[in-house]
């Protein structure tokens, strides 16, 4: 290497890497807030005005858009070598580049005419000409890639592999940050983009997807997607998507809470006293289904707990932390895949279709319990279908949930029929559900359900109402004794 450009916005450790670049007789070219840094810190450098013969000019808006420095970075060695020297074009070798922060200040609300000026312009068209021209030049365009030019440096130059890495890594960024002002301008006012661009990173290759003779990856740095096992074998497509569903519903839980996942379905959701506790009693909903299923706890995991756990083959367990004790029981159980619980990766919802993608958004809401029937439910009976109302939001449609209190009863997930989920939940249920709570996640088009529920045991049931039969409901509900309550919230999940 002779000659590196440096150009960037965050500058972590770009003086570090400026001062062992020179140590190695690199050559620098740098500008703006980059030089003065170097400046400071005594580093030698050629300003690229000085460079170009142009000085900076409308604010720092031109200032690497020159000939000599896009010819420098694009110049193809052995074949435009007489071109360069007779304009005086200096061969860059690498690219030191990170763009003005455009997503950092598109979230603060700035006013069109502000939030223009961190468009960068200069810095995706160098890194985009490095990149193009990876043959010959190294482009870097994240701080973290800097340990890879010091072994550079030791090894006398970048490899050919280590050059179309950095170029990869160069496009996505530059292809992300496009991105970022395409979707703001289409955005802007609208809600949702006419044109919507998205980018996923840290892919990784699964063992198949959600059978063995489909192929599957999954993608993300953060949330359940970013999350790698701290013991077993490699996360599976399927392992994902129940951990993803199983993290949802644990999240609803402020008190000590156990959900048991297994098909993408709750089969098991319990609060108790202490985290054993709650597991315990989601296990009991249906040890059958527990059986090879996702557990997720919202507290830390000790050795009694683990103990329990490990009694049942489990094939994923998701809490915040585990203690040593627990994780000298779980290490003997090779296979198991343990992980640490990752915040919630707050984002848009989409979905593949045929052709395309759905997108969906949910905003903060706030249910409105109406008391629709001539009795009011019991504080008991209302906590209790608190408790049903939150599974039921994440249990496939059509679905009602039996629950007490603190627990499942019987849970009748993705039916065609409202009334034969009620009749699968009462089918599984271990336990009397005699005094019980019915969440259903949609209205209720006929009685038949609520008759259903109420021949079971059930005394009180929640429901979004909005049926042109309601009347009909409520008055089968006054005729059987049930406490009703609507919420005007649906909650379908295809």
């Amino acid at each position: 290497m002779k000659w590196a450009l440096l150009s960037v916005w965050n500058k972590e450790g770009i003086v570090d890497l400026a001062g062992e670049l020179h140590r190695h007789n690199v050559a620098l070219l740098s500008s703006g807030g980059t030089g003065a840094a170097l400046k400071e810190a005594s580093i030698p450098f050629t300003e690229v005005s000085s460079y170009t013969g142009s000085t900076e000019m409308m604010n720092g808006r031109v200032k690497t858009l020159h000939p000599r420095i896009h010819g420098g970075l694009l110049g193809r060695r052995g074949i435009d070598d007489g071109v360069m020297q007779a304009e005086g074009i200096l061969p860059i070798d690498l690219l030191v580049a990170n763009l003005y922060p455009f997503e950092e200040m598109a979230k603060k609300g700035l006013p069109l005419e502000d939030l223009v000026e961190y468009i960068d312009i200069g810095g995706p068209a160098m890194i985009r000409a490095a990149a193009k021209n990876h043959r010959d030049v190294a482009v870097v365009t994240d701080p973290s890639d800097y340990p890879l030019v010091r072994d550079a440096l030791r090894a006398g130059g970048f490899s050919a592999e280590q050059r179309l890495l950095l170029a990869k890594r160069a496009f996505a960024r530059t292809a992300a940050y496009d991105a970022a002002i395409s979707n703001y301008l289409y955005s802007s006012g609208t809600g949702f983009p006419e044109v919507y661009t998205v980018q996923f990173r840290n892919g990784r290759t699964l063992r198949y997807g959600e059978n063995p003779h489909q192929s599957g990856a999954v993608y993300g740095n953060a949330g359940i997607a970013g999350s790698e096992p701290l013991q077993g074998r490699q996360m599976s497509y399927n392992n994902y998507l129940d951990l993803s569903a199983a993290a949802g519903l644990v999240r609803e839980f402020s008190e000590p809470a156990a959900v048991i996942v297994k098909h993408n379905n709750p089969c098991g959701v319990a609060v108790g006293k202490t985290l054993a506790e709650a597991y315990l009693h989601a296990r009991e909903a249906d040890p059958i289904s527990a059986y090879g299923s996702v557990v997720a706890l919202n507290r830390d995991v000790d050795g009694v707990l683990a103990k329990e756990i490990a009694a049942t083959f489990v094939e994923v367990v998701a809490a915040p932390r585990y203690t040593h004790d627990a994780l000298d029981i779980f290490r003997k159980k090779e296979n198991l895949r343990l992980l640490n619980l990752p915040a919630p990766a707050r984002d848009w919802e989409i979905r593949s279709i045929d052709g395309g993608i759905l997108v969906q958004h949910t905003p903060p809401f706030q249910e409105h319990w109406e008391v629709v029937t001539d009795r009011d439910a019991t504080p008991a009976e209302n906590r209790a279908m608190k408790f049903a109302c939150r599974v039921c939001a994440h249990t496939r449609s059509n679905a009602i949930v039996f629950a007490d209190a603190t627990r499942t009863l019987g849970i009748g997930a993705g039916q065609m029929s409202r009334v034969d989920a009620a009749k699968i939940a009462i089918e599984k249920s271990r336990f009397s559900l005699a005094g019980s709570a019915v969440a259903s996640d949609a209205f209720l088009p006929f009685p038949d359900t609520l008759e259903v529920a109420a021949a079971a045991g059930a005394t009180a049931l929640v429901q979004p109402g909005g049926s042109i039969r309601d009347k009909e409901v409520i008055e089968a509900a006054n005729r059987l004794g049930v406490a009703m309550i609507f919420t005007g919230i649906r909650h379908f999940r295809h």
